[in-house]
């Protein structure tokens, strides 16, 4: 018999975003992220956040519900900027935030200044990495992305990412009293290009995640068509089955029409939106613009 589903319930100031399997996909911006971005990485070293601004509009009229901020800069006060950031980001906009750091110090920071619910990322199966991050999501009442990964390895196996993803929930819930609901698991999506099978893997990683754990899940759609060209045909093909399998949201850039349209029409597909009210309103603001 197949778990209960959860849902997952984010919130800003004054908006509220619940992640779950019967709901529409959610959309995580990933664009607030100086990865591979060096004037912007320049920009934050001087302390100038403007183009903070450029990004959050970007990502919101693309479509996010959620908006990931990342300041993990080189050479800076990583906490300081994290915190300024989301200051900045929460007087611009009222979508809930997704705080990405692998710095304790930041994700602190970060979350002593959020007004709201806010989605931490991330942790993994790493006993010290639990033993560091969790107390902390509990004490703000926050909700965490987990990765079924350990010290040994990143899991080829779906197996072991099941088996990986049972710690997580059982450690989480019954050590810290954190709900599962509020777990969300990534079950690591990889680039196709280096590897046939990553795909197929991460697909029943996610059934099998879904059928027996019931859980929401997340995922670097950009990921699996790492290094390959056309990637948004790649990321418009992959999501819509990722979210048959059990994917309820996506940490991408959705700047990418093509990846988000295909995202709205699957919700549309699977039901889980309502008389396609989502799908026309959408077609009926690309109209008004073109108009």
């Amino acid at each position: 018999m197949s778990a209960p589903r959860l849902e997952t319930v984010l919130r800003s100031a004054s908006q509220e975003v619940v992640i779950g399997h019967d709901r529409r996909f959610c959309l995580i911006g990933e664009r607030i992220n100086p990865t591979g971005r060096k004037v912007f990485q320049e920009q934050l070293r001087a302390g100038d956040l403007s183009a903070i601004a450029r990004d959050v509009q970007a990502q919101v009229e693309g479509g996010a519900d959620v908006l990931d901020v990342n300041m993990g800069v080189p050479l800076t006060d990583e906490a300081d900027l994290l915190a300024k950031a989301i200051t900045m980001i929460q007087e611009l906009t009222d979508k809930p935030i997704c705080i990405d750091s692998s710095v304790v110090e930041a994700l602190e920071a970060g979350l002593s200044v959020y007004q709201g619910r806010a989605l931490v990322n991330s942790v993994t199966a790493e006993d010290d990495r639990l033993a560091q991050i969790l107390p902390l999501v509990k004490k703000h009442d926050a909700a965490i992305i987990a990765l079924p990964n350990d010290e040994d390895e990143i899991p080829m196996e779906v197996e072991k990412r099941v088996e990986l993803t049972r710690k997580i929930i059982e450690v989480a819930t019954k050590e810290y009293g954190i709900a599962a609901a509020d777990i969300v698991i990534d079950p690591l999506a990889m680039p196709i290009g280096a590897d046939q099978t990553v795909v197929v893997t991460v697909l029943e990683t996610m059934s099998r995640i879904r059928d027996e754990f019931g859980v929401n899940m997340t995922c670097g759609a950009s990921n699996v068509s790492f290094g390959m060209p056309s990637r948004h045909a790649l990321g418009a093909t992959f999501l819509p089955m990722a979210m048959l399998a059990g994917l309820t949201s996506a940490i991408m850039d959705t700047r990418t029409p093509q990846i988000v349209e295909a995202v709205k029409a699957a919700d549309l597909l699977l039901g889980h939106d309502e008389w396609g009210g989502a799908w026309i309103a959408a077609h009926r603001a690309r109209q008004a613009a073109s108009a």
